[in-house]
């Protein structure tokens, strides 16, 4: 470990006093590294990185776009928030791919068609980023990303829209993510219950790791391809997978139905208590929040804020809140019908409506 800290920190001290004065020489070559999923939360879409190798100058550096501090104070409230800052950092192409290679995820490098002009000047935006208040950006998951700036920085030096997404944009951010939850149910679940109206447009903006792939295999500049090399560095595992019937829909609904054939009001007003709170959050942590995916969530429709009242009240009162909670719910499944995560939230969908539908029924004994 000091071994490996020492080259980190000495990789560091070189770049920072020699790398303004480098001029690569005509044998030197960028590419892209795009990095395979891992079984973390925070892999499952996977990396990317550029990767800038001059033998003649002894140099082989990875830039990575996705370095952040778990130590920063309040991390948890800022990724909330969505200030936590990210930032570039440099490493050994050696210990990149160790990395990779523990973990067994899968590395595939694109080598780039560009002149030494074009490295050059890639290789200076990328050491003036190391450097300067550029260094740091604030994360966005969809709009600023590890991805996201690396095309920035390729595009920027072009002078143009060089990378531009070729995957499908018919389909919904929403849509386009739910493959990469497969073997991560209750990811899955959390994902779709927080995120709001924005993750149903249209995937128009290039930001996953994979697109970015796609996308260069299909550059060209001056119709010449601009991928020139592509090859598999590290042949990654084959993620975990198989049915787990804990980590599955049908442990939450035989969960709700338990709840449900208790039969019991004080039961039902428990669940609904706790389904309320977690509403009031949705509804709430879009004006807390600067990730705009989190904005006009409809599924506090369907954990309706309102189910707070209910414990408290009874009579007339008890009933038009419940009366309206019905509307709502009615409102959200008409929204929800048209979208891939109705299944995923049908057995909420069923256990709210028969409770509500109990509580009215059981005040007007």
């Amino acid at each position: 470990m000091t071994k490996k800290l020492l080259s980190v920190v000495f990789l560091f001290l070189s770049i920072l006093s020699f790398s303004q004065n480098i001029t690569l020489s005509d044998k030197a070559a960028v590419s892209i590294f795009t990095c395979g999923r891992g079984n973390e939360l925070y892999t499952t879409f996977g990396h990317t990185a550029i990767r800038i190798k001059d033998e003649s100058n002894n140099l082989d550096v990875v830039y990575n776009y996705g370095a952040f501090d778990f130590n920063t104070e309040n991390f948890y409230l800022k990724f909330v928030k969505g200030d936590l800052q990210y930032f570039i950092n440099a490493s050994s192409y050696d210990d990149f791919i160790y990395e990779y290679q523990m973990e067994k995820r899968e590395v595939i490098e694109q080598t780039l068609n560009f002149s030494p002009t074009q490295k050059q000047e890639l290789f200076d935006l990328l050491n003036a980023s190391l450097y300067s208040e550029e260094r740091s950006y604030t994360y966005k998951f969809i709009d600023r990303n590890c991805t996201t700036m690396v095309v920035e920085k390729i595009n920027k030096m072009i002078g143009k829209e060089l990378i531009q997404k070729v995957d499908d944009t018919s389909i919904s951010y929403r849509e386009l993510l739910y493959p990469y939850f497969a073997n991560h149910f209750y990811y899955k679940l959390g994902i779709n219950i927080i995120f709001g109206a924005k993750t149903d447009n249209k995937a128009v903006k290039l930001f996953l790791p994979s697109e970015l792939m796609h996308s260069l295999d299909k550059a060209t500049i001056d119709e010449i391809p601009l991928v020139v090399k592509k090859e598999t560095l590290i042949q990654g595992n084959e993620l975990e997978s198989g049915f787990h019937f804990v980590d599955s829909i049908y442990f939450i609904a035989l969960l709700l139905l338990i709840l449900v054939v208790t039969n019991k009001k004080k039961v039902f007003l428990t669940y609904l208590f706790i389904a309320g709170l977690l509403g009031l959050f949705l509804s709430l942590v879009g004006l807390y929040s600067l990730h705009k995916e989190l904005l006009w969530n409809y599924n506090a429709l369907l954990f309706d804020p309102l189910f707070l009242l209910l414990p408290f009240l009874k009579g007339k009162w008890f009933k038009k809140v419940i009366q309206t909670c019905f509307v709502f719910l009615g409102i959200y499944i008409v929204v929800l019908s048209t979208k891939p995560h109705l299944w995923l939230m049908l057995p909420f969908i069923a256990a709210t409506a028969y409770m509500l539908w109990k509580l009215q029924k059981s005040e007007r004994k």
